[in-house]
């Protein structure tokens, strides 16, 4: 049986391709999403500009500093996005996760101060564009680890937004 492979590089938006909300660090593991989920991930990642644009915009720039020119600006780093229903499992994810349709992903935070501001950026986007937003969740696990999962998906979004101890 021959290897399957998709082209990593490819921009799902301005500054999120499909080789950073597809990687997982067990390589091993198939994980190539269908056509309907890279329009979900692509959907995500319009959220995901947003909030790169207004978190950089309010807390890094410097008075004066052009958003598409500074050195001062923070990437979004995503630790988990797409997932197939093998990885899924791998990861002790939920049957119903959000990732298996590449309607959600884990966002990197620097702590919960920052697992906040992400949330209030997130949750104000959706009430400026009158959108929904299916989960906004700060989570920690028993490590002491914390990250955000944000999900939207195409209808039926849920507006839950919780912090959890996993």
């Amino acid at each position: 049986m021959s290897e399957v492979n998709i082209n990593k590089t490819i921009n799902l938006s301005e500054h999120f391709t499909l080789g950073e909300v597809t990687k997982s660090k067990h390589a091993e593991v198939y994980n190539i999403p269908s056509h309907e989920a890279i329009e979900n991930l692509k959907r995500v990642c319009e959220w995901l500009e947003e909030l790169r644009f207004t978190y950089n915009s309010l807390y890094c720039l410097k008075p004066g500093e052009d958003y598409e020119t500074s050195k001062n600006v923070e990437p979004i780093v995503i630790n988990s996005g797409y997932r197939s229903p093998q990885l899924n499992r791998k990861v002790g994810g939920s049957p119903t996760s959000n990732h298996l349709t590449g309607c959600a992903v884990d966002i990197r935070v620097a702590g919960i101060e920052q697992a906040m501001r992400y949330a209030v950026i997130l949750m104000d986007y959706a009430d400026e564009t009158k959108q929904d937003y299916d989960e906004i969740l700060i989570e920690k696990n028993r490590y002491g680890a914390i990250w955000l999962h944000f999900a939207v998906r195409p209808r039926d979004n849920r507006r839950k937004t919780m912090f959890l101890q996993t």
